[in-house]
């Protein structure tokens, strides 16, 4: 069973050296996840793979099935989830085409299902809502490969589709350094699940302000 998932974002349909072994589309009590999971193996490691909008993009962020991704993952016996996702910049030391490491966010959704625990009460502690040690074998990564990246970054979630005016792109800089539409709730989803999450932003402009 593969101990690490995968849930790609925007433009990260088929990762790169990915060996396939099977193909799965189960059904959980929260329906199916976005589309088929691909498990296989990159680099001699198994892994599960899913499109979170779908192959061909057919969720937008608020129609995404977090809770069916993130359960599916989990039955699966995942333990540990990468999301690479695409982002806009707050920030002007943020460039496009750097990688950024996020470890907060800041929640502006507003119509999704932010948790498993509808039918009783549960707190969980999300302080520290990014796994530090899957954070730190990315740090270890980054560096190894010489890419440009950020170890660190608070990452505003937005409802979307639509992207921020003006007005709020000046207002998200006081407070973050990155703007997106899914970390939220898929990190929570996994805490709730007991699953380790790592977000891996990878920042495609600058966002409304600039």
């Amino acid at each position: 069973m593969p101990r690490i998932g995968i849930i790609g974002g925007s433009g990260v349909y088929n990762p790169d050296k990915f060996e396939l072994i099977d193909t799965v589309f189960p059904d959980t009590p929260y329906g199916k996840p976005s589309d088929e999971i691909l498990i296989g193996k990159i680099n001699g490691v198994e892994v599960a793979f899913l499109p979170r909008h779908g192959k061909n993009h057919q969720h937008p962020p608020s129609s995404v099935p977090y809770r069916a991704n993130i359960c599916a993952m989990k039955d699966l016996g995942v333990e540990m989830i990468v999301s690479p996702c695409a982002v806009g910049s707050l920030k002007e030391e943020f460039q496009p085409g750097d990688m950024v490491i996020v470890d907060q966010f800041v929640d502006f959704t507003k119509k999704r299902d932010y948790t498993f625990f509808d039918d009783r009460t549960v707190h969980i502690s999300i302080a520290e809502p990014i796994c530090p040690q899957m954070s730190d074998v990315f740090d270890k990564a980054a560096k190894e490969m010489g890419i440009r990246y950020h170890r660190g970054g608070t990452y505003v979630c937005i409802e979307g589709p639509r992207f921020s005016t003006r007005a709020e792109s000046y207002m998200f800089r006081n407070f973050a350094d990155i703007i997106g539409m899914t970390l939220v709730p898929e990190c929570q989803l996994a805490r709730e699940m007991g699953m380790c999450y790592c977000s891996l932003a990878t920042i495609t402009d600058y966002d409304a302000w600039k």
